[in-house]
């Protein structure tokens, strides 16, 4: 198949002072990990040693276990092996990393060492945990983890990555290579795949040589299966008992009996996948010193939103079940041009131009009230309340020029200047009425935001200093300008005083301008506004190479997500971590094995914090506030072990504590308390309701968790492999909010279980059968939750699935 960004190579050589190796790990109670291992310079290669992987880290190639830096590294054929489609698969190979769905928006947002933000899905928010795809940043995460195929390799890289991978890297940076093309090889490869609920999959790859010194490579994937969630039947009041409860009630709208057409019956399921992407790249080398490789991808989405079910369920129902009065729909559309120059200037310097271009469209309904409770007349007894994108747009290009040295010198060193801007819009509408959508107005608005624009610039460097073949001395610096603004952008909202009667209290209609006079609406806030901010962000670390197999390291670095503006055009500020890291990383038993470890302390500044809140005149906004910070330490662990040449087993393992600093936190998604006042019974000016959670726990940071995987390889006749393969994660107990409410805001404690088993033939042209089941367990495992609505719900994780894919490369 194509060349791979990682290089893979044997590497050996016994480490002659285990014992040494043993009391540093038990004094520094370090954890930090990876499953590849280095090997001494002219060792002869050993048949059983763990494959090395070289990564670019650093931004220039490295070995992984030479590589002073927190990073976990997945190739080609582990992605396959874990079925890996999104960021959220990933989450269970790296240590103290999470990923969760967010209903509304159908996004991932993720989390890492315990700082995430489940906001980072709107055109305001940006995300702690930054996503590059061929070194490239993606602002918005929609189109980037929505579908990984034909990919490299992934690195995820833990800790402040603002030197050299820049904004919004705050804790951590998830760095996606595709496959490229490759000179002077033909080859192809072409899979498909069945399960349950009517999972059906196909993905292929093609590398053609069109001449000595051009090379593309066509690939291609579709990934579909029908929703998880049933429709509900809706069991509704006699005529007599909703007359009576609407009587109770106090309305004063005419009485209607429900009509049972407005709950949903048929047609697309929530939590359905319906995917697929066709991505074309090129690669021109004209002269061994000047490449240039170019992709343009193309990426749509047909699935359906992720629905907020019941934690307790609905009498005589089923879990994956609810009362859906909205009918889900997602249209989103994502086209991305990438490119990257490479120029060898001399034996001593390297250029490199790296720019992309991305453009994201989508539209998508929601049932955000989930069918939480039924009604019990047209306007009483339930809340229905609907989360309608009726556009959005984001649109985002990054320019990249690195200058570096070439080789190993005393001092290695990279320059760098770097571009990147947004123009991003959307219209957002929410609808909510009292019992039914045929009840009255509980409120509704709309969210009209035509032009919101970034614009961040940043100059960077980095130097390693090797004092002595051992020992080795970084520094670097990045100073960013960023320049955000907002113009046009309205909130409008339901005014019963200019409400023609004519018009009636219906659900604001996608083609109505609520800023019309006449609509029924009034602009309660302009959210024009201009934001500029600046920042030096810094490194300093100094590592050892105390043998072959044994590297250490310590490092302060520094991560920085700018300030911006939220509805009203008011400003928040920037928020900071400053991250003390010890590490090391161990090679054992001629490579056989490999022992890697990290421990570390984040001082989190002006955390911010986003929600949708209602502000105390009875109008919504979406507000961001910096919380004083948070504190934040860990372990990370990560070993991996080649027992016998068929016998690999890999285990990671982190413990993390987190302590939220001072926040007075508001969230129309939780019942909290009203009016708002904090722990002192002082008020609260700007929401109505709220909760001080100074001091909370922060969310997706499980204080323990583990993933153990182990494969055994049977040689078979005629050289044909048969691989069963099992991996067991298990985290302990962990928040889904800061709110820190109790069990309905809190995953319990889980084990979850993912076998495969895999066929492959030795012919000239392999071909391979993969049968799995994951979640064998069938846990509910929640990833966010609400109670809103009066009671609680949740998204979760999917059911058991089972199901086969099937494959040949030529």
């Amino acid at each position: 198949m194509g060349r791979r960004d990682f290089t893979f190579r044997k590497k050996t050589g016994l480490f002659t002072t285990q014992a040494a190796a043993l009391a540093f790990l038990a004094g520094t109670q370090a954890a930090r990990a990876q499953d590849t291992a280095p090997a001494a310079a002219g060792a002869a290669p050993a048949d059983d040693a763990i494959a090395e992987v070289i990564v670019t880290a650093t931004k220039r190639a490295t070995s992984l276990q030479d590589t002073p830096v927190a990073v976990t590294a997945l190739d080609a054929q582990a992605l396959a092996d874990a079925h890996v489609q999104t960021v959220q698969d990933v989450v269970h190979l790296v240590p103290s990393f999470q990923a969760t769905t967010q209903g509304d928006h159908g996004v991932i947002t993720m989390t890492m060492r315990g700082i995430g933000n489940d906001s980072a899905k709107t055109e305001y928010a940006d995300p702690e945990v930054a996503i590059f795809v061929d070194g490239i940043y993606s602002p918005r995460a929609e189109g980037a983890t929505s579908l990984l195929f034909d990919m490299g390799a992934i690195e995820v890289l833990r800790g402040p990555q603002g030197t050299l991978w820049g904004r919004n890297s705050t804790v951590g940076a998830v760095n996606m290579q595709t496959a490229k093309p490759v000179l002077g090889q033909t080859s192809a490869s072409l899979e498909g795949g069945i399960g349950d609920y009517a999972r059906f999959g196909a993905r292929g790859a093609l590398n053609l040589p069109l001449a000595d010194t051009l090379a593309v490579r066509l690939a291609f994937v579709h990934e579909q299966h029908d929703g998880y969630v049933d429709y509900q039947a809706p069991k509704l009041p006699s005529l007599a008992e909703q007359q009576a409860a609407y009587a109770a009630s106090g309305g004063t709208k005419p009485f209607e009996p429900i009509n049972p057409n407005l709950f949903v019956q048929g047609g697309d399921k929530y939590n359905a996948q319906n995917q697929s992407a066709l991505r074309v790249s090129a690669l021109w080398q004209p002269l061994d010193r000047l490449s240039w490789t170019l992709s343009y991808e193309y990426f749509v989405d047909r699935g359906t939103p992720n629905m907020n079910l019941m934690q307790t369920p609905r009498a005589g129902q089923d879990r994956w079940s609810a009362l859906i009065d909205t009918a889900p729909y997602v249209d989103r559309d994502v086209t991305t041009l990438r490119s990257r120059v490479d120029y060898t200037i001399s034996d001593y310097l390297e250029f490199a131009y790296i720019a992309g271009f991305s453009r994201y469209s989508g539209q998508s309904t929601f049932d955000q009230d989930g069918g939480a409770l039924a009604p019990t007349s047209f306007a009483s007894g339930a809340t229905f309340q609907e989360d309608r994108t009726n556009w959005s747009t984001y649109k985002n290009q990054s320019h990249e020029l690195q200058l570096q040295s070439r080789g190993r010198h005393t001092v290695d060193w990279i320059l760098g200047l770097y571009y990147a801007a947004e123009d991003n819009g959307i219209r957002f509408d929410i609808p909510i009425f009292n019992g039914t959508q045929q009840g009255t107005v509980s409120w509704q608005g709309s969210f009209i935001q035509p032009k919101e624009t970034v614009d961040s610039k940043a100059v960077f460097g980095q130097a390693t200093w090797n004092l002595t073949d051992a020992l080795h001395l970084t520094g670097g610096l990045r100073y960013t300008a960023d320049d955000r603004k907002n113009e046009g952008g309205t909130n409008n909202g339901w005014d019963p005083a200019n409400n023609p009667p004519a018009l009636g209290e219906v659900p604001i209609d996608p083609s109505t301008d609520p800023r019309a006079p006449g609509s029924g609406f009034t602009t309660y806030q302009h959210n024009d506004g201009h934001y500029s901010g600046n920042k030096l962000t810094w490194l300093t670390r100094v590592s050892y190479d105390f043998s072959k197999d044994f590297l250490g390291y310590a490092s302060v670095s520094t991560g920085y997500k700018s300030g911006g503006l939220q509805d009203g055009g008011r400003e928040y500020g920037p928020e900071e971590l400053t991250n003390y890291e010890l590490g090391i990383k161990n090679t054992f038993f001629g490579g056989k094995l490999t022992w890697n470890n990290a421990v570390y302390y984040e001082d989190f500044t002006d955390f911010q914090f986003s929600a949708p809140v209602t502000n105390p005149d009875g109008t919504h906004s979406l507000a961001t506030s910096n919380a004083e910070g948070a504190k934040v330490w860990g372990i990370e662990s990560e070993l991996a072990a080649r027992i016998t040449r068929d016998d690999r087993v890999q285990l990671s393992m982190a413990y993390t504590h987190t302590q939220l600093g001072e926040l007075i936190a508001g969230s129309n998604d939780y019942a909290l308390p009203a009016p708002c006042v904090d722990r002192h019974g002082n008020p609260v000016a700007g929401v109505s309701s709220c909760l001080d959670v100074t001091d909370n726990e922060l969310p997706h940071a499980p204080s323990f968790a583990a993933q153990l995987m182990y494969e055994h390889k049977f040689h078979l006749g005629n050289g044909a492999v048969l691989a069963p393969r099992v991996a067991v994660h298990y985290e302990t107990a962990s928040w889904l909010s800061v709110f820190n409410l109790g069990e309905g805001d809190r995953q319990d404690a889980y084990t979850r279980t993912d076998l495969a088993l895999r066929y492959t033939t030795a012919a000239q042209q392999p071909w391979y059968v993969d049968v799995y089941v994951r979640n064998v367990e069938d846990d509910d495992v929640k990833t966010s939750a609400q109670n809103a609505f009066g009671v609680w719900q949740a998204q979760y994780l999917p059911p058991r699935t089972f199901g086969a894919n099937f494959g040949i490369e030529f």
